[in-house]
């Protein structure tokens, strides 16, 4: 993305992010714990997520695997050896007072990310990505819910010991619509990995960082360019309660004009931890900023370091998105659009190769990727959904392959009978009656509705060329709707021009 010049006046906004990212595993990082959720408050929990005295923590393969996925899909370094700190600080979500993390040996350190922001495709830097365990969640009672208004607040240790990967960006972004695309493109890539389940609720949470910096201290002429003391001098607030990519932007939309505002009339941006309250679409003043050394880190005596090589030699990840819409292009000869649409998730792009793998690329990718997602968002559901289905969505592309029924019959009554009465195509066909007309009835229709409407067939003589269309309905309301609209227009065509 280029740099824009800035001028002497400007404020230009930074941002970093924090993403802690829920790995999906069957039990908790460092106990036997289920990750299943439960409506049941503090069902899934142990001596060990509950931090009870004498209790000795067992790192999770799973939660390695998933991380160690997760450093080769954003190429960053992975370290011969890892290791675990505590971060000790008190919250009512934390029974044990510390939390379970890595500080100066992260499992990936040093990666990259590239993401389409406004067309144009741009690299965010990756500083670390490192394993912890989750905290507890609570919930807000009264008061409207707030967290500085609620009468109460209960805790819920279900969620304690979840493993999470906290990724950290450099401070690479300049605007809130910027962080909602390197969040979708995040998600993107982590689903593919399989390590992540974006409906589990409360999987992805983002913490972001954001200062304004004025024009004249940044180094050179570009919002790229902005040196290392301007960012340290800058006072930064830190966005907390941030659970999806539309919040992150609404949040940081909202912090940017606050910021924006309090410096133009003459007031200090405070250093400080906000709460983004989505009901009332501010944030709110939470404690001033820690700083790194009020967690007093050290090293966790009860997990030895952790061996990571063979890992990294062992496993290996799938065809990321990018990757995946580049090829879909060059391979299936497909539009930017289309491959952005069928690459949108694994389970998307998996449906269109098993159609494509039968039938012409560009039909497959019209059913996919149009009337079949389509018809799919309209009822809120998703690709998931149609697992076990493929067979019936297949022999539908092959019914209007074959010319067995038309195109509009085959997407507006058989797909949409299927998704709602889940039957099956050849089932929804023949209780329609929608098999194509053979071509002798088509004419026999054609040479009728010539006859019948001889001010239409007039106004096509004369140049108007709508007027075709006209008899095409004619037509198509004899054949109750089994013939080709495309095929009536030639048959039509052909007739009047004899």
């Amino acid at each position: 993305m280029t740099a824009q010049t800035v001028q002497q006046g400007d404020l230009v906004t930074v941002i970093g992010l924090e993403v802690h990212v829920q790995l999906e595993t069957d039990t908790k990082i460092f106990c036997g714990c289920s990750t299943e959720p439960t409506d049941e408050p503090n069902e899934h929990v142990c001596p060990v997520c509950l931090g009870l005295p004498g209790a000795l923590p067992v790192l999770n393969e799973g939660a390695v695997e998933a991380a160690v996925k997760i450093g080769k899909a954003i190429d960053a370094d992975i370290p011969e050896e890892t290791r675990f700190h505590r971060k000790n600080y008190y919250y009512p979500d934390l029974p044990k007072n510390f939390q379970i993390t890595q500080y100066d040996e992260p499992i990936c350190a040093d990666g990259e990310l590239e993401v389409s922001v406004e067309g144009e495709r741009r690299t965010v830097a990756i500083e670390r990505a490192h394993l912890e365990e989750d905290p507890g969640s609570l919930q807000h009672v009264g008061g409207g819910g707030g967290i500085d208004s609620a009468e109460y607040t209960l805790v819920d240790y279900n969620r304690a010991g979840t493993p999470l990967m906290e990724i950290v960006t450099a401070p690479d972004f300049r605007s809130p619509d910027e962080v909602r695309a390197f969040l979708a493109e995040l998600e993107e890539v982590l689903e593919y990995l399989g390590v992540f389940e974006a409906e589990r609720d409360g999987s992805l949470r983002i913490d972001a960082n954001l200062s304004i910096i004025p024009g004249e201290e940044i180094d050179g002429d570009g919002v790229d360019e902005i040196g290392e003391d301007a960012l340290e001098s800058a006072n930064r607030t830190e966005v907390k309660n941030i659970s999806s990519h539309k919040g992150a932007q609404k949040a940081l939309a909202y912090e940017e004009t606050r910021q924006k505002n309090a410096i133009q009339r003459g007031r200090a941006v405070e250093q400080e931890t906000r709460h983004w309250d989505e009901s009332r679409g501010i944030t709110v003043s939470m404690r001033s900023k820690e700083e790194e050394k009020d967690y007093r880190y050290f090293e966790e005596a009860d997990l030895p370091p952790l061996q990571v090589s063979h890992w990294k030699e062992e496993i290996a990840i799938p065809e990321l998105p990018t990757a995946r819409r580049e090829r879909f292009q060059s391979e299936y000869d497909l539009s930017g659009e289309a491959a952005s649409k069928l690459t949108s998730t694994k389970q998307v792009a998996d449906f269109y190769e098993d159609v494509a793998s039968e039938f012409d690329p560009d039909l497959a990718a019209t059913w996919v990727a149009d009337n079949l997602l389509g018809e799919l968002n309209y009822r809120d559901m998703e690709i998931t959904e149609m697992e076990g289905r493929l067979a019936e969505v297949t022999r539908l592309v092959e019914l209007v392959a074959e010319d067995e029924i038309t195109a509009k019959n085959a997407r507006e009554t058989v797909l949409r009978s299927m998704l709602d009465r889940g039957k099956e195509p050849d089932e929804i066909v023949e209780e329609e009656d929608l098999g194509k007309t053979d071509e002798g009835e088509v004419q026999e229709a054609v040479v009728e509705a010539i006859d019948e409407n001889p001010e239409a067939v007039e106004d096509y003589e004369s140049g108007d060329d709508g007027a075709i269309n006209f008899l095409v309905g004619q037509v198509m309301q004899k054949t109750g709707g089994s013939a080709d609209p495309g095929d009536v227009n030639q048959l039509l065509r052909a007739e009047l021009e004899e």
